[in-house]
This record gives C-alpha cells, structure tokens and sequence, in this order.
C-alpha cells in the first residue's frame, strides 16, 4: 500500500497520540497535550484560511469565545447538553462568520487583517461588559460533559487528565483528516489557486469571494470547538479566549510550524504550548527569550518550521 502524505500526517499524529503517554513523568501532562491538541485544532482552521485560501484573520479567537461562552451560557438557560452545547457554538460562529465575512472579505492584506481585528476585540468587550449574562471579567463555570463517566460505566476508568487528552487527540485527528480532506479536493485545489492569485482564480472560473467565504466559516468553526473544548476540560471560562492575544497566538503558532501546512501548524501549536512551561526558569526573561525563538526562526526558516526542514532534507537526499 503507499503511502500518501495525507496518510502519513494522520499516522504521525495517531502515533504520537498514542505513544507520548509513556514518557509523561507524573499526570500533570496529560492537561499539557489536551491544550497542545486543543491549539492545534484552531490553528488547522488558520491553515484552511490563511495556507490554503490565502486570507489573514486577526480576531479569530472571538469564535473561541464564541464556543466557549455557548457550552457555559447554553446548558443553563437552554437546557442542552454539554455536547449539544458545542454543536450550537459552531453553528453560531458559522453564521456570524458567514455573516461578517461576506463585507470584510472584500477587504485585502492589512485592511483585512484590521476588520477581523475588529470583530475579535468586539467580541471580547461583549463577554467582558454583559456581567448579568457572561459575569465579565471574572469568568463562568462549565458544566461537566459527563462522556467520562459514561465510559466508567463501560469500564474504561480514566482520569480527568487522561480523558481529556485522548479525546481532544481523537479531535485534533479528526479535524486533521477533513482539512487534508479538503485540501485534496477541488474546492481545496481552488482555494489554492486563489491564494497564488485571485485574478488568475477569477480568469478560470473560480468564484472568488464564495471561495473565501467558505474557507473563512470552515476555519471559524475550527475555531470555535477549540473554544469549547478549552471551556469544558477547565470546568470555566473567561473573555481571555476571545481576547487579542489569543487571535496572535493562534497565528503565530501555524507561521511558525508552517501555515501551509496541517502538521507543521500542530508543530508550531506544541511548541508554543510548551515554550512557556520550559521558559518558566527564566522568569522575567521568558517573553523575551519565546520573542528571540520566533525572530530566528523567520529569519532562518521563513516557510514555517515542519516545511523547512523537509526541503532541506529533500535536498540532501537529492
């Protein structure tokens, strides 16, 4: 059978699903790869947006807040389950993305980077300010999925870190395989051809704003599941997922393991989750130190760490 690079991806992936558990010196870990798998879910949607179809968005960890917020807001006052719940916040954050994007997408390099901008820190004041409905600043409990006791129940006993770093895993799999889905396709094929050049795209009867339009709700329901997975292994949420910060943090991620690529934007998520655990020694410096990691590499690597590497490798063996 050969191997193709979208069975490939998917097998590195299950592999180190599965097999880093072993090196984990104590449980704290297992919460450390559930939020490298949950990052690595939003930035595969930055990778459908920005390395597929070419776009840059700036406010994409509103819909982070977007899901987060409906598995915490939703099962109160709706009375939906918790999964439920993350199914309503894609939905959301699918509509507003259809919604919003359909003007902003006219926009191009930087002023569409500072309109997405907009829409993240709207939301962000909407979550901090609606204290009667999201208590602001201080954040909101989240209920308990309850999938971990039902396994209990069918005699697979895991712990809550252990639960959740398989079953973001399992996601962050599944979200891999229907971006590389998608990108073999023909509609990838011609977000591909936008990104190189929408008046060629245009020339071929690619339809242009559609195409971008789709590639912009695609990655905002990405995102918005990884909101809601954050929300529910932490039991609690506050308006900081949908914060500024978070939106750069997702971008910088994917550019630095490589945008255009799926496993190489899930690399750039690991290392970036990691950076601050390991830099927590310096202290002070540790702002600094992560900011020197990122300059060297676009200087040196500038297609994105995972992407380099291989064409360098390539090279040699040639």
């Amino acid at each position: 059978m050969r191997i193709t690079p979208k069975l490939a991806t998917l097998l590195v992936l299950a592999a180190l699903v599965a097999i880093t558990p072993f090196f984990f010196p104590s449980g704290y870990y297992y919460r450390v790869g559930a939020l490298i798998f949950v990052n690595g879910i939003a930035v595969t949607g930055i990778v459908i947006l920005t390395g597929y179809a070419g776009q840059i968005s700036l406010g994409h960890a509103g819909f982070a807040g977007i899901g987060g917020y409906a598995c915490a807001l939703a099962p109160v006052h709706l009375g939906l389950h918790p999964a439920l719940a993350v199914v309503l916040g894609a939905a959301v954050s699918a509509l507003l993305a259809y919604l919003v994007g359909r003007p902003i997408l006219r926009l191009k390099g930087y002023y569409l980077g500072v309109a997405t901008l907009g829409f993240g820190i709207l939301v962000s004041m909407v979550l901090n300010n609606e204290r009667d409905l999201t208590r602001g600043p201080d954040g909101i409990d989240v209920p308990e999925l309850g999938l971990r006791a039902l396994l209990k129940d069918q005699g697979l006993n895991l712990t809550n870190g252990e639960f959740w770093y398989f079953f973001c895993g399992i996601c962050l799999i599944l979200g891999a395989w229907i971006a590389l889905n998608l990108h073999d396709s023909p509609a990838g094929r011609a977000l591909r051809a936008l990104h190189g050049s929408e008046v060629a795209a245009r020339t071929v009867g690619i339809d242009v704003a559609r195409m971008k339009l789709s590639a912009f709700v695609i990655s905002a329901v990405y995102a918005s599941v990884s909101g809601s997975l954050l929300a529910l292994q932490n039991k609690f949420i506050t308006p900081d997922v949908a914060g500024f910060m978070h939106s750069i943090e997702m971008v910088t991620m994917a550019v630095l393991g490589g945008v255009g690529s799926v496993l190489g934007a899930i690399l750039g998520a690991g290392i970036l989750t990691l950076l601050p655990q390991v830099l927590t020694v310096f202290a002070e410096y540790e702002q600094m130190v992560l900011g020197l990691v990122m300059v060297l590499v676009m200087i040196f690597l500038r297609e994105g760490l995972l992407p380099s590497i291989l064409r360098r490798l390539r090279g040699r063996g040639e």
